[in-house]
């Protein structure tokens, strides 16, 4: 079944910025009616896409988080048995009527909208090697069968799919032969200086740099189990003007490092890259520096 969906073109919001390469795809994602699959180190905005998609667009997102015990049929319909035994022996309601007891699951709910809607299928890699599997049919047909009530439930507007993964595991080669694919790649440091710029206007043009050359500096460190993403530079900036750090400092001691480090190995590694950097300084100094 298709269902075509007609809209303006994704150009991205005020506060997302979207390279050429991903604009693109989201647009060519729309226009195939595929599901767009993102993949992207932690803290490159593939959640964020989607809500910006969204409000881009003027249409209203779902949000289908995926957990490790999430099966696809989750989010098609749930059949609530326990309720419908409870009032068969206990209430008075008539139980023989089954669609009462039919809740629509996410998938379901975009299916059933009158609008189209931007679906996010949020780390699809936190489930079984099945789901994705399990999923295909749906997605392509753009419908799924009810057997408890014997009815079919099709999509009224297609919605547009985002599909996030982490690569914690694999996907299928069925399905991702179905998707529209894109990595987001971290961003370089002028793509990164507008997404500072669009969320902290007002912040002095030298802090902006020194945290931004610090931060990168972070990120170069080799080995780190998680580098500092995108939100952590955020936060990190704003945690600076807050605690009224000199400049000179930024560069050279990483104060409040905790709020861009959060691994305790990471933490010990950055402190003693900074005292090797100058001898003279213990590392009780930094620590203290840091916190």
């Amino acid at each position: 079944m298709q269902v075509e969906i007609e809209m303006q073109q994704f150009k991205g919001t005020a506060d997302y910025i979207v390279s050429e390469d991903l604009r693109n795809s989201v647009n060519v994602s729309v226009a195939l009616g595929r599901p767009l699959l993102i993949k992207g180190e932690p803290g490159t905005g593939k959640t964020m896409l989607a809500r910006s998609i969204a409000e881009g667009l003027g249409l209203r997102q779902i949000v289908w988080n995926i957990k490790s015990t999430t099966k696809a049929r989750d989010g098609l319909y749930i059949y609530d048995t326990v309720q419908r035994l409870y009032d068969s022996q206990f209430g008075d309601r008539d139980v023989s009527d089954i669609s009462q007891y039919i809740r629509m699951g996410k998938l379901g709910e975009a299916f059933l909208s009158e609008e189209p809607v931007v679906l996010l299928i949020d780390e699809i890699d936190k489930a079984d090697l099945e789901f994705p599997n399990d999923l295909l049919w749906e997605l392509d047909m753009m419908s799924f069968f009810v057997p408890e009530t014997g009815t079919t439930i099709a999509a009224k507007r297609r919605p547009i799919v985002i599909i996030t993964s982490n690569a914690e595991k694999e996907l299928p080669d069925a399905f991702l032969r179905r998707c529209i694919f894109h990595y987001i790649s971290f961003p370089d440091p002028d793509m990164m200086l507008n997404i500072v710029r669009v969320h902290h206007p007002g912040l002095e043009d030298r802090l902006v740099r020194e945290a931004m050359d610090a931060f990168y500096w972070v990120r170069s460190v080799s080995g780190l189990q998680k580098k500092p993403s995108t939100s952590e530079l955020l936060d990190w900036v704003q945690a600076l003007v807050v605690g009224g750090v000199p400049l000179e400092k930024i560069r050279q001691e990483i104060p409040l490092l905790g709020v861009l480090i959060k691994k305790n190995q990471d933490f010990d590694m950055i402190l003693k890259r900074l005292c090797a950097q100058d001898p003279a300084k213990s590392k009780a100094k930094v620590q203290v520096v840091a916190g």
